[in-house]
């Protein structure tokens, strides 16, 4: 179950900038990808150790370095030291339960954020910390783990010509925060879907297991919330910003991506609104059928209180020798058959009398 607050015991006492890894391992080895373009030629490449990224920085083409495997210290360190990256800043990378953020220099702007995806139907979505750092030619992203969030990117990279008039490094960098904000809306979709496959199961049979599936789906919008609300502080800072590193036609999609942000935001408020209201139904749809039972026993007992009353009656020990009067019904030749036929016209009566009021 994933956790509301990560663990930072571990940095407790240290200096500010020490790096400590926060969060748990997803991948085993760190991987590095290089995309190197520009107008004409482009290059992509895997390197294998963080020192073969260095050339990269003072190159005049656009270079997207994307670094899976934070859990490795040393090696965010180095490639974030050279690229003149803050101690502090490197210090946020690592620590995966960073809340998003924007921080931005003359050299350089800072992003963490958080990219939620699909994974196996056990697991639901997954969750990851983020982190951008890009300059005039070169985009830096760590992520905790691979994923395919970032293909659409890659493949428009690949397509776009001329690439670095039309893709320079703060619309790379904006190109990955909106695949990321793109990929929310996948997650939300399946989320709403689930809502109201729950709504359907509450309103006909509801269960005690449907009650755990609401507090689990609300736990969720909570994580959820948690991560996403604070992106609108950071597209917002960054539509605000004034830095040098920002291109005109760039700023009018950060302006775009805020409203998708917006957007977001106000499903996930939906939803938790949505949520809250399924705990309303369980309850509401648990005491209907608990009526409907009380219901049907009620009518039970209703018609059998006279049958019983009657049959108390004529079960008494009766001395018919003693007076004619002493339960005559007993000496006749079809009291047997009278006491019956008494009995089916009494319980039929009630149960006309309950359908003419609608009651059953």
């Amino acid at each position: 179950m994933t956790r509301l607050i990560k663990k930072v015991s571990a940095k407790a006492g240290l200096t500010p900038g020490t790096m400590v890894f926060v969060g748990d391992r997803k991948t085993e080895t760190v991987k590095i990808t290089i995309m190197d373009y520009d107008d004409a030629t482009l290059r992509e490449l895997e390197v294998g150790s963080v020192e073969e990224c260095f050339p990269f920085k003072d190159s005049p083409t656009v270079t997207w370095i994307d670094m899976t495997g934070v859990h490795d210290v040393d090696a965010v360190e180095r490639l974030g030291g050279h690229f003149g990256v803050h101690p502090l800043l490197l210090e946020d990378i690592v620590n995966t339960g960073e809340r998003p953020k924007m921080e931005e220099t003359d050299a350089y702007v800072f992003v963490a954020l958080k990219m939620l995806y699909n994974g196996s139907q056990a697991d639901g979505y997954i969750s990851e910390q983020v982190s951008l750092v890009f300059g005039k030619n070169f985009v830096i992203s760590f992520q905790e783990k691979e994923s395919d969030v970032f293909d659409s990117v890659r493949e428009r990279i690949r397509k776009t010509v001329p690439r670095k008039r039309l893709m320079g490094a703060d619309y790379v960098a904006y190109s990955l925060i909106d695949a990321i904000v793109d990929n929310y809306f996948i997650i939300l979709e399946h989320l709403g879907e689930r809502i109201e496959v729950l709504e359907d199961v509450l309103l006909i049979d509801p269960t005690p297991g449907s009650l755990g599936a609401i507090h689990e789906m609300k736990r969720e919008l909570i994580l959820m919330r948690k991560r996403i609300w604070p992106l609108r502080e950071v597209v917002g800072a960054l539509e605000r910003s004034e830095s040098h590193l920002f291109h005109d036609y760039t700023r009018v999609y950060i302006r775009d991506l805020y409203e998708h942000v917006i957007q977001v935001i106000d499903t996930v408020e939906t939803f938790r609104d949505m949520v809250a209201g399924l705990i309303d139904i369980y309850l509401s749809s648990v005491s209907n059928k608990m009526n409907q039972v009380m219901k049907v026993l009620t009518v039970i007992a209703t018609i059998f209180i006279p049958l019983g009353f009657l049959a108390g009656v004529y079960g008494m020990n009766f001395d018919t020798s003693a007076s004619p009067f002493n339960m005559p019904e007993l000496r006749h030749p079809f009291g047997y058959i009278g006491f019956w036929t008494l009995a089916i016209m009494v319980g039929g009566g009630f149960l006309w009398f309950f359908k003419r009021k609608h009651w059953v």
